[in-house]
């Protein structure tokens, strides 16, 4: 399905109108009129784009006022923001790889926290047995905040099961959590907390629930100084300043969001009575179905929901995605449809 405009609540196929129930804007950040504003007229401050590199002798001051914001949100020492979510993961796994030989990765972890050598977190079930052994090492562990096809986030307590002679970084991603997971939206980092881990690091695209183009990176004050002297770092274009000053600003209307999306949240909890092919949890924006049958079902009854093949798994991803932006009568007819499970 091509579009001629970005969709919000809802989409327009073929001069068709359908609800839409897909993305990641789940705070409708990126079609709100209020937040619009504030970055067309940071855009007139800070101009479209700025094209330098951050260690430039001319320096942008929103940098460090955003950056300072957000590492006090996330419960992070320090953080460095750069132009995507991608960029934060390779940056951050190429920086550990030059002293770190050894990373595994949970299943279904995101691509880019995943380095070519990474061994699985799991075999057969059971914690990988280079990780129990008592070989003294340093080792990093990737894993998602919360996993594409699940609702809840991520356990980690399988730290416990890890030999105490492994030196642990632990690589977690945020960027299904960011923004939307927590009392004000600040993830799941600060709540992370096993006396094994050696060092925390998260690293988030800003493109989804924050509707901000870049990504970031967050840990301790000496691993962020480290990475902004790497010549990926120093070499690249930062995050776009205009939005980054927006989201300074726009701190109230992330709040009324957030109060939206959770409104939202318990009308659909009071209204859906799902079948066995769906997962949802009351505390997160996204519905998952098994059933392969959904997508078309719910687009003949007029509503679109994200349905393709992501690289890591055998088949297509059906996500049912709730926003802030959406009305109550569009959660009515969508819990209609899949209480009746036609077909789904």
């Amino acid at each position: 399905m091509t579009v001629d405009s970005f969709p919000d609540r809802t989409i327009t196929i073929k001069d068709k109108e359908y609800l839409y129930f897909g993305g990641t804007s789940y705070l409708g950040m990126a079609t709100l009129p209020e937040f619009q504003n504030l970055i067309f007229n940071n855009i007139k401050k800070w101009g479209t784009f700025y094209g330098s590199s951050r260690n430039a002798n001319v320096k942008l001051s929103v940098y460090d006022k955003a950056e300072q914001l957000l590492s006090e949100q996330i419960g992070s020492e320090a953080s460095a923001t750069v132009s995507s979510g991608a960029l934060a993961g390779k940056l951050t796994t190429e920086y550990l790889s030059k002293t770190i030989d050894t990373f595994f990765h949970y299943p279904k972890t995101h691509p880019a926290i995943l380095v070519e050598h990474s061994l699985p977190l799991f075999v057969k079930g059971k914690l990988h047995p280079k990780l129990q052994d008592d070989i003294v090492e340093e080792v990093v562990i990737a894993v998602d905040a919360i996993l594409s096809l699940e609702v809840t986030p991520t356990s980690f307590d399988f730290l416990d099961r890890i030999s105490s002679k492994k030196k642990i970084t632990l690589i977690v991603d945020e960027s299904h959590s960011l923004g939307i997971v927590g009392k004000n939206g600040q993830g799941i980092f600060n709540s992370i907390s096993n006396e094994k881990l050696n060092r925390k690091i998260m690293i988030s695209s800003l493109g989804k629930a924050l509707g901000l183009s870049g990504g970031i990176i967050a840990s301790d004050k000496l691993f962020i100084d480290a990475l902004k002297s790497e010549s990926v770092f120093v070499s690249s274009s930062g995050a776009n300043p205009a939005y980054l000053e927006a989201y300074v600003q726009a701190q109230d209307l992330y709040n009324e969001q957030r109060q939206k999306l959770r409104l939202n949240l318990d009308f659909l909890t009071a209204q859906l009575h799902p079948n066995k092919t769906l997962k949802f949890n009351s505390d997160y924006p996204v519905i998952y179905s098994n059933d392969s049958t959904i997508f078309t079902t719910l687009l003949k009854n007029g509503m679109v929901i994200t349905n393709f093949k992501y690289p890591t798994y055998k088949s297509p991803m059906n996500r049912i995605v709730i926003t802030a932006n959406h009305t109550q009568k569009d959660l009515e007819i969508l819990s209609l449809a899949l209480s009746k499970g036609e077909g789904i």
